[in-house]
């Protein structure tokens, strides 16, 4: 029989550890995290879907579609004329939130002129196919945006709530969610905006 000794045992066998196994288990745990991190990220500044409520964006965007929007481009950039944003009227957080295309931008005049929409005097150069607006409500008279703020339409001009109206009004930066980039409505209408 062996007795052991009490002490320090310099000839014991070290237990060999597989190098390879533990670099692969390693590599996983990195690439998991990384994945969580860019969902995460994705998630919080672009993720943002919702859907449209009726047809004042129609022939853009009909009632029901589902829209993604990058809630972080305005955080670096501000609206320009044309882009379609997403925001809460009068910031509102128990309405739902409205898709209107910006039509005037800070320091800019906009007005409704014969069923035009006129911007700093020159007729505006639409990005979509819209009819002549009936109704200019508030926009019959010059309006002159001030520094945070934004003049918007829908396309569907004759069945909107937009700028146009005291309720709606002009509609500050700090209320835009941010900027619609993609549409999913069926297999063969969805794309980027």
């Amino acid at each position: 029989m062996r007795r052991r000794r009490s002490g320090l045992n310099f000839n014991r066998h070290k237990r060999k550890t597989n190098v390879k196994l533990v670099k692969e288990v390693l590599l996983w745990i990195l690439q998991i995290a990384l994945t969580i991190l860019l969902a995460f990220t994705f998630v919080y500044f672009i993720g943002l879907r919702t859907s449209a409520v009726g047809q004042s964006m129609a022939e853009t965007i009909y009632n029901g579609d589902n829209i993604l929007v990058n809630r972080f481009v305005y955080a670096v950039s501000n609206p320009k004329p044309n882009d379609i944003i997403v925001f809460k009227p009068n910031g509102n957080e128990k309405s739902h939130l409205y898709i209107k295309r910006v039509i005037g931008v800070p320091g800019d005049t906009v007005q409704i002129i014969k069923g035009v929409v006129y911007v700093n005097g020159e007729v505006f150069s639409e990005a979509a196919s819209v009819s002549s607006i009936e109704e200019a409500g508030i926009a019959s008279e010059p309006i002159v945006l001030k520094e945070d703020e934004y003049f918007v339409l829908g396309d569907n001009r004759n069945n909107s709530e937009d700028s146009r109206f005291a309720n709606i009004g002009n509609v500050r930066k700090e209320h835009i969610i941010g900027k619609v980039w993609f549409r999913i409505a069926s297999w063969r209408e969805f794309g980027f905006l």
